[in-house]
Formats: structure tokens, sequence, C-alpha cells
């Protein structure tokens, strides 16, 4: 079954589908989105320091996939190539090879020492966005940074809805002590300070992707209880709960199969707001230093270069521009998916 063959779905996916698409504004953010975010999955194929393929001596190589010595290609070392030396790109063309290179002939720790004034360099036909203030190429870095950021905040929602929405269906369900207990927990959590209690945590460990992912969903699971619960609290007491519960069925298959399908149509619309809130958050703690390791590609690194070397606008705006789009297309995708949910809405968005 094809995306678009919408005459195979159910009356109301087809309405949730057509009402999506009149959102212009939403649509065509989704189309973008998606476009930038898959064409940043393979980033190593649009910006790299090695070279996409190689021909030397009637064989053909691959750096992308695999570590090649300097001696493959006559060289004096056994250490891996690399490849934008001037004298290993000699000693392939001497032998009449040729290199097929990226679009982009930077990774983003790659350091460009042919710079023509000190780092950070302006933009130029080199590097097209300019250096940072170590001579990496800005625009890899956004490539590679949009990258990490998406998957970090996509990989921190999936985990953080499935604990808040657990959270939520028991709590709604079961209500009662349960329930109270519950809020009074979630009360104090949410009123910790989050930001410094992240900024703490992170100065005791070295922090990585998996730590700060672990470190951050402490406290962002509680963004869809409240919804989730009052969801639960509404439909305890409808009809077909009380059907299923005279027919037997225990608590889990009731929670579980008639009343989170019906909880999840109000979550789902939240969901890119709270990966909105993930990524921000990923970019508050680059930009203040307790973030991903050094050296990674990282915007609120980038974002704090714009700020350490004023006198080089380029980082900063350069920065501050693809963090804007990403997130401005992440809330009108967020707008539509609500249109879409929205029961109220009839074909084609109106009321």
């Amino acid at each position: 079954m094809k995306l678009t063959d919408t005459k195979s779905w159910s009356p109301i996916n087809q309405r949730r589908w057509i009402n999506f698409r009149s959102n212009k504004r939403g649509f065509w953010s989704c189309i973008i989105f998606l476009a930038l975010f898959f064409a940043t999955l393979g980033a190593e194929f649009i910006s790299n320091d090695k070279p996409l393929l190689i021909s030397f001596q009637g064989q053909f190589y691959a750096p992308i996939f695999q570590t090649y010595p300097e001696t493959a290609f006559g060289g004096e070392f056994e250490t891996e190539t690399h490849f934008r030396d001037p004298y290993v790109q000699k000693l392939i063309a001497s032998k009449g090879g040729w290199m097929i290179w990226p679009l982009i002939p930077f990774s983003y720790d790659t350091i460009n020492y042919q710079l023509p004034v000190p780092a950070p360099a302006p933009p130029s036909s080199v590097n097209w966005l300019g250096t940072d203030d170590q001579g990496r190429d800005v625009l890899a870095r956004m490539i590679y940074g949009f990258r990490i950021s998406i998957l970090f905040g996509l990989t921190l929602t999936f985990f953080s809805t499935i604990i808040g929405v657990t959270a939520g269906a028991v709590q709604g369900y079961f209500g009662g002590l349960t329930d109270l207990i519950a809020q009074r927990v979630i009360e104090i959590w949410g009123g910790m300070p989050v930001l410094y209690l992240l900024i703490i945590m992170a100065s005791l460990v070295q922090p990585n992707f998996w730590w700060l992912l672990l470190l951050m969903l402490f406290f962002s699971w509680m963004s869809l209880v409240h919804l989730v619960r009052a969801e639960f609290l509404r439909a305890r007491n409808l009809d077909y709960v009380r059907a299923a519960k005279a027919l037997g069925a225990s608590d889990l298959l009731i929670i579980f199969k008639h009343m989170l399908p019906n909880a999840m149509v109000a979550s789902l619309t939240y969901l890119p707001f709270v990966l909105n809130h993930s990524i921000t958050t990923l970019t508050a703690l680059d930009f203040l230093g307790f973030g991903l390791p050094p050296g990674s590609p990282s915007l609120g690194e980038l974002l704090n270069q714009g700020k350490n070397n004023l006198q080089a606008e380029w980082l900063g705006l350069s920065a501050f521009g693809i963090l804007a789009l990403m997130l401005t297309l992440l809330i009108f995708i967020g707008e539509a998916v609500r249109d879409a949910f929205d029961p109220r809405k009839t074909y084609g968005g109106n009321k």
C-alpha cells in the first residue's frame, strides 16, 4: 500500500490525511524537514575529507567504507591515508589515478591548514560558510550537527513517550491512592531546576550521547503524563470500558488495547513540541559546555563560538539560522498534526 493510496485507508485516517495536507504550511514544512533529515543521514557522502571513489592502477577503492594504508597508493607509511595531503594526491595522479570527492571536501573535524587568513576565516569558495576558530568548516559541522540533534531528539522523544504514556495511563486508569501518590511525586520531581541538575550531573561524568540521553530522560518523560492521565480519567467510566470489565478483560488488556489508542490521539499532536524541547535542551547544554564531548559536531558549541568570536559574524548567524529553520519547521509540523487529529475539523480543515 502506497502512502498516497488513501482509498485503502479507513475513513477517519483519510480525513486526517486530508486535513494534514490542507495545512499547506505544515505539509510543506514536513517535506522540507524530511528532505533535510534524510540528506543529513548520508552526511558522509555529502561532506567528508575522504574521496567517495578512487581509481588507482586499475583497481577501485572506497575510503568511506574501508580504511586504506598509505602504502596501498605507493606511499611510505602503514598508517591510514590522508587523502587531502598533496603528496598523496600526487602519488595517485602520477599513476593515472583519479578521485571523486564529496560536494564538501571536509568532515566535521577536518582542519583546513591552507587558510589564507587566521582562523576563524570568512566564507570563501573553499569554505562556503567560513571556518570556526579551529579552522574547521562551518557548513560541514552544521550538517553533522543537524543530524545528531535530530537523532538525539527523536531518540529522547521515543523513550520519553513510552515512559510518560505508561505512567499517565496507570495513574488515570487506577486513580485513587495510586493517582494521588504519583501526582505528588511528579509535582516534586517536576519542580526541580532541571537545567541546573543536568549541568551538575553532566559535570560528574564524562558526557557522551548516551549519558546525556539518560540524564535528560530522567526529567523529559513528564511532558506527556498529565495529558494521558486526563484522557484516561475521562475514558475510564465510558460504556466500552465498563463493558470490557464486565466481560472479564484484564486491566492490561483494557489499558493497552481499548483505552490507549484513544489517548494517543491527543499525545501524537504534542510529540513535535516534545522533539523541539529535546533539541533546544541539548543545544543549551552544548552552549554551556556540559553537552556532547569536545570536538563533536554540535550546534550549541557553534553558537558558543559565535559568542566568543563576535568579529566572525558568520559563526553566530550560521548556527542561529539552522536552529531557527529546524525549530520553525517542527512547530509548523506540530500545528498540522494538531489539525489532522482535531475531531472538530471536517474534510479540508474546515470546522
